[in-house]
């Protein structure tokens, strides 16, 4: 009964991202991105291996949403000269190595047992929320 619930309330949360539109990139502040993000690391969290597919699904949606984010700043280190692009450069080549380290536990979880489940699920939880926690950082530098 509890596991039926927890899909019940997974599909929902999920029926409700996948139904909502896209906000525009202009139009988004930091701080609505960074918490969709910490919002998508928590219903991650929720998953169950009887969800792997979906889970593994709304990691990569994680991913692809982090991607964009990345491509925003680096647009802006395209309008940015000396010692800003500089660091915008430093703080997009940190967001890259964040996101790949993601990306491979998200491999991880794709390709894990039932018995590794939680500890699969658990790197990648952890993967994203350090790319989240630097993509947070990297914006506030430049506020």
């Amino acid at each position: 009964m509890a596991r039926s619930t927890t899909l019940l309330l997974v599909i929902g949360v999920m029926f409700f991202m996948i139904s909502q539109p896209l906000p525009a990139v202009g139009k988004t502040s930091s701080s609505d991105v960074s918490k969709e993000m910490g919002e998508a690391w928590e219903t991650f969290k929720s998953y169950v291996v009887d969800q792997k597919n979906d889970a593994v699904k709304h990691g990569n949606e994680m991913l692809e949403k982090a991607d964009a984010e990345i491509e925003v700043l680096e647009g802006k280190a395209a309008k940015a000269s000396g010692d800003a692009k500089a660091q915008y450069e430093k703080e997009i080549k940190n967001l890259k190595k964040k996101r790949a380290q993601a990306a491979v536990k998200l491999d991880d979880l794709e390709n894990s047992s039932a018995d590794a489940w939680d500890s699969t699920k658990d790197g990648f939880a952890d993967a994203y929320k350090d790319l989240h926690d630097a993509y947070k950082e990297a914006v506030g530098k430049f506020k």
